[in-house]
């Protein structure tokens, strides 16, 4: 199972959220039979939300990011609740591209920059707390860096990567956040921004040791003390009962008019792809169950 760990220096300046998302970004490419590009697109985004749902406090939180930058993969919407599991989908998981010069996935000309990177946190209140900052360069790590920076007024730094096989299947998958506490001295930004600089990969520092040797690395020379191991997963939520609860909110017109046609309804999942079939005579009960007299 896919594991994040919270770590702190000693000093209690900076504090940092690792995630091996092997799992997770697999079932991930396994439910939406993603290319290889995509496989790397929404699976860095997935492990960037997990890490982010998982700091939420309140118990039934949720964070969901949605990223759209013009380019042919759509947009990208992940959802984690606040135990850290996600799910998630792209618009076209089929999209395929060039590999770059250097032989990478090419997820910032797949992504675009001509967009923004949105995170909505519902924490049971009215309404969610809403911030959005422009994409600087589809390659994810970097636009979650940037909005910390912009939106939120935190020193962070965020490293994300993932893997793809020959066979298309993922090798590794992971990343970490950063983040600096208020009056963190010179000398400690500094180590952490020469280790990130020098540690290598994402996905190389995880086929050495794992997430724990992701922690090492980016708190290299800081003595990290690990504070907590959570499991997580990938996990939709979705069920019959949700999807009718949609349908009952479209309305009597819209209802009424896909009982006329004499036809059912079928709504299939975006996040796991479960289809729910409604037939005729479900539409029929629905109506009668909220328009009384709509059989009379």
């Amino acid at each position: 199972m896919s594991e994040i760990v919270r770590a702190v220096t000693k000093d209690g300046f900076a504090k940092i959220s690792a995630i091996d998302g092997l799992d997770i970004v697999e079932k991930a490419r396994q439910t939406h039979g993603l290319s290889p590009v995509c496989t790397a697109a929404l699976g860095r985004t997935l492990c960037a939300t997990s890490i982010l749902g998982e700091l939420l406090k309140e118990p039934d939180a949720s964070l969901t990011a949605r990223i759209n930058g013009g380019g042919p993969i759509g947009s990208i919407v992940c959802v984690s609740d606040s135990e850290g599991n996600v799910r998630g989908y792209v618009d076209e998981p089929q999209l395929d591209l060039p590999l770059k010069e250097n032989g990478k996935l090419d997820v910032g000309s797949a992504v675009g920059i001509d967009g923004m990177l949105t995170i909505s946190r519902d924490l049971g209140l009215k309404e969610p707390y809403i911030g959005s900052t422009k994409l600087v360069s589809g390659e994810i790590a970097e636009d979650f860096t940037y909005y910390f920076a912009e939106s939120e007024q935190v020193g962070a730094a965020c490293g994300l990567g993932v893997l793809v096989e020959t066979d298309c299947s993922t090798a590794y998958a992971g990343g970490f956040l950063v983040q600096l506490l208020p009056d963190a001295p010179d000398l400690l930004i500094k180590q952490i921004e020469l280790n990130i600089a020098t540690m290598g990969t994402v996905t190389e520092v995880l086929s050495i040791g794992g997430v724990d040797e992701l922690v090492e690395r980016v708190l290299f020379g800081l003595e990290p003390e690990i504070l907590a191991r959570v499991p997580v997963e990938y996990r939709c939520t979705c069920s019959r009962e949700r999807v009718q609860r949609a349908i009952e909110s479209m309305g009597y017109d819209n209802l009424k008019e896909i009982y006329d046609s004499g036809e059912g309804a079928e709504v299939c999942c975006h996040f796991c792809n479960t289809a729910y079939k409604f037939e005729h005579d479900d539409i029929g009960s629905i109506l009668d169950n909220i328009y009384k007299n709509f059989s009379e």
